[in-house]
């Protein structure tokens, strides 16, 4: 691990936050070509692993963002924890408008419960939109970090960057099932199951890069760009991802995913983010 951080280190962060995003895309395409294998997925792993999904993005938007953004942050008392307030609640309401915009299909929900503008789309490609949607904050977050991390900010490095693309790919590795085999039961080929399973993680890699430019450009937003990432992230979670969860009578499996994937996401970050 010390020569992955090391080589990140090296090169210019764009690319590294580029890297780092490839690779959690190609969790996503991983976790979708299980659909090559199995002819289904029992529900109750499947809310297990969406469990694990929230946990992660949870503990991913406290160790990783919300408390560095803090950290970093001029001034004492209420006025040190302003920028972090104020990202954390425009990275929602960003969300929130996307939510209420963007035509998509929550997983384990009927079509008729479709959200955003009124659209003909077919149910599939509703739920690869709802799937792209938690991406974005993902891939935000990871190339902010390498880009705070680049420009010397104590409070934000590169080995907290990698343990955060470490945990989204961890997390990122259900949600290709979670819509490859949806597709699949819907009547789409294996392929195309596939196809759009991993097409759902694209936006990471240009949200990554897109982050580590801005933050590069413009250091004083860095705080708030952390807590902005972690708005969204807590956005897609309490709105998406929980929801997706309780559907079914597997929510007790859910609830130990969830606290699994917190477990794992803070270990992570507290051991590789020092």
């Amino acid at each position: 691990m010390k020569a992955v951080v090391d080589y990140l280190s090296s090169i210019d962060p764009v690319w590294a936050a580029f890297y780092a995003t490839c690779f959690t895309w190609l969790v996503t395409a991983a976790g979708a070509a299980l659909v090559f294998l199995f002819k289904s997925l029992h529900r109750k792993w499947l809310d297990g692993m969406l469990g694990f999904t929230g946990g992660v993005m949870i503990a991913a938007s406290f160790w990783s963002l919300l408390n560095p953004a803090i950290e970093m942050s001029p001034g004492e008392g209420f006025a040190k924890a302003i920028p972090a307030a104020v990202g954390f609640a425009a990275g929602a309401l960003f969300l929130f408008s996307l939510d209420k915009w963007l035509p998509h299909l929550h997983l384990n929900f009927p079509e008729e419960k479709k959200e955003g503008v009124k659209t003909n789309l077919q149910g599939t490609i509703l739920l690869v939109l709802a799937i792209t949607l938690h991406n974005i904050p993902e891939g935000l977050a990871v190339g902010v970090l390498f880009g705070g991390a680049a420009a010397g900010v104590p409070e934000a490095t590169i080995g907290g960057a990698v343990a955060l693309a470490l945990g989204i790919g961890l997390q990122n590795f259900p949600e290709g099932i979670a819509v490859s085999f949806p597709l699949r039961r819907l009547g789409l080929s294996r392929k195309k199951s596939f196809f759009y399973g991993q097409l759902s993680a694209i936006v990471e890699p240009i949200a990554g890069v897109i982050g580590a430019m801005a933050v590069m450009q413009m250091l004083p937003i860095l705080p708030y760009a952390l807590a902005f990432a972690a708005g969204a992230m807590i956005y897609v979670v309490v709105e998406e991802v929980i929801p997706e969860t309780q559907q079914d009578k597997y929510t007790d499996i859910a609830t130990l995913g969830f606290i699994a994937g917190f477990l794992v996401m803070m270990m992570m970050d507290v051991g590789l983010g020092a």
